[in-house]
C-alpha cells in the first residue's frame, strides 16, 4: 500500500459491501494512523450496523426496493463474504470509537437517496432496480463472485457499462452522492484533519478521488482489489 505524501492527505478506501474486509481495514489504521474517520453511512444505518440490525427487516415500513436489496446483500454477504455485509464499515466505526477519533457519516440518508431514485428514474429503470433486487435473492453466489472479480480487474470499464445501461441510475446512486460526499470530505479537511481515513464502496472511489484531487487535496486511493489481496491467506 502506498505511503502518503507530506501534508494533509485523504486515505480513500474502496470496499465491497458483501465481502468482509474488516481485517485489512484494521491494518490500514495501523499503517496510516488516521486522525479522523469518515464512512459511507448516515446516522440511521450506522446505528443499525452497530446494534446488529443492519438493513430493513421484512416487517419494516422501508420501501420494497430497499428491503429487497438489503435482503440480497445479507444473503450474499453470508455466502461469499466470510462475514456479514457492512463488516468493513462497522470495523472502521468501532476502531474510530475505540481510538477516540472524530467520526464523520458522509452519506445521504436512505430516505433522501430513495427520494432521488423515485424522482430521477424512468419507469423502465425502476423495473430494472426491482428485478435486480429479486434476482439478488436467488442468484448463485458464484455468479456474483464472478462479477465482483470482473469489477476488480477493470472498475472503469464496469462502471462505464453501468452508465450505458442505466445512466440515470448511475447518476443518482453514484455521481450525485459522490458530489455531496466529496463536499463533506473537503469540509473535514478544512477543519484541520491531516490524515482522514475515508471508507466507501469501491464504485464511489474513482469519482471521489477525482473530485478531491480537483480541489487540490492529496489522496492515497486503496481499491477494493488491493484490500482483497491483503485479506487473502
Amino acid at each position: 500500500m502506498a505511503t502518503p505524501p507530506p501534508g494533509p492527505t485523504v486515505v480513500l478506501v474502496g470496499t465491497a459491501h458483501v465481502i468482509d474486509l474488516a481485517g485489512p481495514i484494521d491494518q490500514l489504521f495501523r499503517q496510516y494512523g488516521p486522525d479522523a474517520v469518515a464512512v459511507e453511512l448516515d446516522r440511521a444505518r450506522a446505528d443499525a450496523l452497530l446494534s446488529g440490525t443492519a438493513g430493513p427487516t421484512r416487517g419494516s415500513h422501508a420501501p420494497i426496493l430497499l428491503r429487497l436489496w438489503g435482503a440480497a446483500q445479507r444473503r450474499l454477504g453470508a455466502e461469499m463474504g466470510g462475514g456479514f455485509a457492512g463488516a468493513e464499515m462497522k470495523s472502521a466505526v468501532l476502531r474510530a470509537l475505540a481510538d477516540r477519533l472524530p467520526l464523520y457519516l458522509i452519506d445521504d440518508t436512505v430516505r433522501e437517496t430513495m427520494g432521488h431514485l423515485m424522482h430521477g428514474l424512468s419507469p423502465k429503470e425502476r423495473v430494472q432496480l426491482l428485478v435486480g433486487g429479486l434476482v439478488g435473492l436467488v442468484l448463485p453466489s458464484r455468479l456474483v463472485r464472478r462479477e465482483v472479480d470482473r469489477y476488480a480487474q477493470a472498475p472503469g470499464e464496469y462502471l462505464a457499462d453501468l452508465r450505458e445501461a442505466s445512466p440515470q441510475l448511475a447518476r443518482v446512486l453514484i455521481d450525485d452522492r459522490n458530489r455531496r460526499m466529496a463536499e463533506r470530505i473537503v469540509e473535514l479537511v478544512a477543519r484541520g484533519h491531516r490524515r482522514p481515513l475515508v471508507v466507501v464502496g469501491d464504485a464511489h472511489r474513482p469519482g471521489l478521488e477525482a473530485a478531491l484531487r480537483a480541489r487540490g487535496i492529496a489522496v492515497v486511493a486503496i481499491p477494493f482489489a488491493e484490500l482483497e489481496r491483503v485479506r487473502a491467506p
